[in-house]
Order: C-alpha cells, then structure tokens, then sequence
C-alpha cells in the first residue's frame, strides 16, 4: 500500500533517517523543517499522511496540527506525532490537538508501518466518501450541516471482564457516551452487528484470542465495517497490538488506562467515524435526488428507462403511459401551485394501485411511465384500467379547490431483448389512439405499433 508521507522535523539527520526508511517501504516522501513549511507543503503537495515532530522552534507540532486541523482542505489528513516525550499528558495534549496517533523516539519499524497501514485504510475510504459527495455538491445537491463536535450521546461498547473495564466506562460516562459492557467476543459481535455503535472497545486477553479475532470479524461485515476499534492492551501485548492494526483496529490506549487520553482518543475516532457517516448520508440523499422526480417523489425518466432495459435484457415486460386529461385548463384557471399539487395526488393515486415490485415514473409534464416485470397482456390490460379509475375515479381535494381530472392508458407487452425506444414508442403510439378515441379509456399496443429503432 503505497501513500504520500510529509515528515516534519527541524533536525536534518531525523528527516533523513525516516525518509530512508520510508523509502524502503516504497512511500512517496516529502521533507518540511518548520510547521509553517509544513503547512505549505500540505496544501501544495497534498500528503495522505503527515509524521509531525512535537519539539520545532517557533511553531511547535502542537500549534502546526491545530492549524491543519482547522483548515478545511487539510484537516482530514491523519497526523502522526513524532516525539522524545513519554508524559501520558503530553499525548493527551497532542490528541486534542487533532493528532491521531503518537510514535516514541526512536522510531520502532514495525510500530510505525502498523500505523501507517492502518491510517491509510481509514483515509481511503473516507477520501472515497469525500469524493462522492464533492461530486453531488457539483450537482448542486446541497451538503448537510457538519457533525456536532461533541460526543455526548454517542454509544461504545467495552469487551472485557468487568473488573478490568471499570476505569474505561467511568471516563466515557464523563463525556456523556452511552456505554454497554460484555465480557466476551462471542456476545460483543451479537451486539454490534445491529449496527448501533458509535465505537467498540477491546480490551486485549494475555494471547489475544477470539478477542483480537473479533476486530477482523467486524471489518468483514457491512453493517460493522466502519465502527471503529480501540484496543486496550498492556505494554508486553506490543506484538498483539500489531496485528490487531493488520486486523482491522483504528487505535490502541496502553492498560492501566489514562482516562484522559482514553477519552481522547475515543472523541476522535467517534468524530471521525460521524463524519464517514454524514458523508455516507450525504451521498445516499444524492444518489436519491438524482433517479428521483422532485415534485411527485417517483422515480424520474433517467431511471426508468435503465429500469425498463434491466428487464427486457433478461425477460419480458409491459409498458404503460398515462397520460392526464385536458390538464392544461387546471393550471390556467386555478395556478400552478394546484396544478403541481394535483400531479402529486395523481402520483399518489397511481403509487398505491401497483405491486411493490413495479415501478411508476414522472415521465414528463403530466405524463407518467409505468413499468410492470413479467406481466401478461391481459393482466396489463386490468392494471392499465385500475390505474385510469385510480385518477379519475373520485375528485381530488386540494386545499380549498375541488378538481376532477381523467386520464388516458396506452400499454404495450413486450418479449425478453426488446428494444426499449420501440416498446415506450408502441405504448405512446397506444395512449395516442386513446386521445383519437374520446380520453379516459386505454388502449394497447398492436404488432404494427413495435416500429423497428436504428440502432444508430
């Protein structure tokens, strides 16, 4: 897995010895010797992750995270601090500061590979994410408001006996997370996979075990993939703790637990993880923006039409137009506001007269498509008619204003491989004769209407 690594130290000979390790490791390197340097290389060169020394004249690391952090084009790339500083309130300080993670010097390899690794996945999927929803931005979709900074509320899950958790669920109660304990791996995965958890904490056994096994089991699934893992492991567990960053976990607290850097660490992995997760969101409601109708809430052309060749590339399916009528006079005299309000209803009307496998469009105007798989010619010919009941049955009260409209079928059945422009143009060469024949009555396709469609 390669990445673009920032290292930044003001000792020339540090910068040096990690960039030759790095290098080994086939990392692009680029080297900074004060904050302010680095700040401009990482918006230059755009690193996927920066090793920050804590200890540089004027700019310190501290003040050089905070000032990535609070950059929005910066603050999603994982920072290292590199530091001769051992103090548990040191690491707390640079935690808050935004960092996410800490490596002592030396350097030991295999811990500093381990994490690489293990940020870098993080960092892909949420660079994915972040992509996404830049392009429904373009769209003009509009983004949902940033997470709330605070983690009050948000839910872990601590695995271990209970008398070696005590000191990890009093310091979540101290930030207002909801926390659920349970002893073992086996019952952890039964809670977790219902997918309601903002973070999972594993409290490592002497060999690891089903324990370490678990944060893999996690990673395999779809509803567990993105809750993070911290693991809590003992100083003599240092082999275990890597392998757990190879299985999948985010970030490690050293037992006995500091509850402030505890805390820390979990503020940034649940935050992070609200971020993925407003991402996700954001490009779930995109996506659904982009195949939806936004007056009516149906499904839009674009959609329908990929709907229709998915199924005649595998089966045969039925077409309906509907077409309302004399719609035009109901904007005139009462305004668009009741014409759109109607278009709704008669959405509404037509939803709940099919089967939840078929689909209804917004095709165009006052114009709707409907797609029904695998249907027969005379079993379309029934749904075309309950369809034309369905809107012109009863009236329609729309606020103050009472309407009556009527509407038009024309369907056509096609078989397995059709060609979809001719199946819509037979539907629509139907729902034309219709209007011939007086409106408010269906009418279905013949052979002579399926007219061929260059394939140019």
């Amino acid at each position: 897995m390669t990445a673009r690594i920032l290292v930044v130290d003001d000792i020339t000979a540090n910068l040096r010895l990690l960039e030759a390790k790095l290098q080994g490791e086939y990392y692009e390197v680029a080297l900074a010797q004060s904050g302010a340097e680095a700040l401009r290389q990482a918006t230059s060169w755009s690193p996927d992750i920066i090793l920050l020394d804590v200890m540089m004249p004027g700019m310190d690391g501290y003040e050089t995270c905070r000032h990535l952090k609070a950059d929005p084009e910066l603050q999603h790339i994982p920072v290292v601090m590199v530091t001769a500083l051992t103090d548990a309130a040191e690491r707390v300080r640079g935690l808050e500061a935004g960092a996410d993670d800490f490596l002592s010097k030396p350097v030991d390899d295999a811990t500093l590979f381990a994490r690489l690794r293990a940020l870098m996945r993080v960092k892909q999927v949420q660079d994915a994410w972040r992509l996404r929803a830049d392009t429904a931005r373009e769209l003009g979709i509009e983004s949902p408001d940033d997470p709330h900074k605070g983690v009050a509320g948000a839910r872990a899950l601590v695995v271990g006996p209970a008398d070696e958790v005590t000191t990890i669920v009093a310091a979540f109660h101290e930030d207002g997370v909801v926390v659920d304990q349970v002893a073992d791996a086996e019952a952890a995965w039964l809670r977790l996979a219902d997918g309601m958890f903002d973070l999972a904490v594993l409290v490592l056994p002497e060999e690891g075990g089903t324990t370490l096994r678990l944060a893999s089991r996690l990673r395999a699934q779809a509803t567990t993939r993105d809750v993070p893992v911290l693991l809590a492991a003992r100083a003599s567990q240092k082999a275990l703790v890597l392998r757990g960053f190879d299985l999948g976990a985010n970030d490690h607290v050293l037992v006995p637990v500091d509850p402030n850097e505890l805390r820390a660490r979990a503020r940034n992995q649940i935050r992070r993880k609200r971020y993925q997760d407003r991402l996700r969101t954001e490009l779930d409601r995109s996506l659904e923006m982009a195949v939806t109708d936004p007056l009516t809430g149906l499904r839009n052309r674009r959609y329908v039409r990929r709907h229709l060749d998915g199924l005649l590339r595998n089966g045969e399916a039925s077409v309906l137009l509907v077409d309302l009528d004399r719609f035009k006079p109901i904007n005139d005299t009462h305004g668009h506001n009741v014409g759109d309000a109607a278009l709704r209803e008669v959405a509404h009307r037509l939803r709940g007269s099919l089967r939840a496998a078929d689909v209804v469009a917004r095709w165009g105007g006052e114009e709707f498509l409907v797609v029904l798989a695998g249907a027969p010619a005379e079993y379309t010919a029934l749904v075309a008619d309950r369809l034309r009941e369905a809107v012109g049955g009863s009236s329609m009260q729309l606020g103050t204003v009472e309407i009556t409209t009527t509407c038009s079928v024309g369907g056509a059945v096609a078989p397995a491989r059709s060609n979809t422009d001719s199946v819509i143009g037979a539907a629509d060469a139907a729902l034309y004769r219709a209007k011939a024949d007086g409106r408010n009555c269906v009418r279905m396709a013949g052979p002579a209407e399926f007219q061929p469609v260059n394939a140019d």
